[in-house]
């Protein structure tokens, strides 16, 4: 998950630019610089926050910390793993008077549960514990396991107290777990911040995800989507987008043969398995890229064009699994 030791969504869209990987750097150079361009300079940075690297690049070097600063308090609000945190705390008593903001993020999750046709669903929590992801001491359960943790899962099940921001379960044991969309949320309240001081230049990667605010010196972004096996599948041009990776071969385990990824389908209670290795969706905003991600890998390949159609001002690259390489 996002917030874990392990994180949920890793580092699977890179950065191109001079100090990035050897594979990378080809990029760079196969286009040389103009002589004005050479000395600019981008100032960067990274740190562990919200369970990945953030990465941070900008020509203004005031932007690492802003950004730094935001993910970190966005982290203590919604972190499931943080004790003083609201998700914890709404997690432990069931019902809870929460800040606006949590308020905001939960009930996007909501619409966004309508919206994918139940496949990006927040109450997946429980099922994640059962599985073994929250604390990686993994377990394959039994189908009379399953099918008592499903009774805890269904957004539908949250009843939302618009009038003073209480969110309530209506069943004891439901947990809500927020990593698939904290992290987009926690990108744009950064790029919130670099516009209010000023900075209209900056290119943020928070492993697996990427905001590029801007331009680099009168170019877009340039970015290279990391297919299985570290391959670069291909580049985007980026300005004023999020593009947000999610993939089924990062986080999982071995039993037998048979691999088990981190991400759960909400309405079977087991991991995916729908042909889809990864895919990246390209949003105005990181909140609708991250959950987005996340849900047509839950959709699959037979269900993935029903939520395209739904979303036409977002853009979906989509990795398919290659059987002979599938374990």
């Amino acid at each position: 998950m996002a917030f874990s030791p392990k994180t949920r969504k890793i580092l699977v869209v890179f950065l191109i630019t001079g100090w990035s990987l050897t594979l990378i750097y080809y990029f760079t150079q196969s286009k040389p610089l103009k002589h004005s361009q050479q000395t600019k300079q981008l100032f960067s940075d990274n740190r562990l926050l919200m369970g990945t690297f953030w990465q941070v690049s900008s020509a203004d070097k005031q932007a690492a910390e802003i950004v730094f600063s935001e993910a970190s308090r966005i982290e203590q609000l919604l972190s499931k793993y943080i004790q003083t945190s609201e998700v914890f705390q709404l997690n432990r008593l069931g019902k809870l008077k929460v800040s606006p903001e949590t308020f905001y993020i939960i009930k996007q999750s909501l619409e966004f549960y309508s919206q994918t046709f139940g496949a990006f669903d927040i109450t997946v929590a429980p099922l994640i514990d059962l599985w073994g992801f929250t604390n990686q001491k993994y377990h394959i359960p039994s189908d009379k396991e399953i099918e008592s943790v499903l009774n805890l899962v269904g957004n539908d099940k949250i009843i939302l107290h618009e009038k003073d921001n209480v969110v309530e379960f209506k069943i004891p044991g439901m947990k809500i777990d927020l990593g698939a969309i904290a992290k987009g949320y926690a990108l744009d309240c950064a790029v919130k911040k670099l516009k209010e001081h000023k900075i209209d230049n900056c290119l943020i990667n928070a492993g697996g995800q990427i905001y590029a605010l801007g331009d680099n010196f009168g170019q877009s972004w340039r970015i290279a989507i990391r297919g299985i096996k570290y391959k670069v599948e291909g580049t985007l041009r980026l300005k004023n987008k999020s593009a947000s990776t999610s993939g089924n071969y990062e986080q999982f385990f071995f039993k037998g043969q048979k691999r088990y990824c981190h991400i759960l389908n909400p309405k079977t209670g087991y991991p995916v398995d729908s042909s889809i290795a990864s895919a990246t969706v390209v949003c105005d905003t990181g909140l609708e890229a991250d959950a987005l991600s996340t849900a047509i890998l839950v959709l699959g390949k037979d269900r993935k064009n029903a939520l395209i159609r739904k979303f036409p001002k977002a853009k979906f690259y989509i990795q398919e699994e290659n059987p002979h390489e599938k374990q």
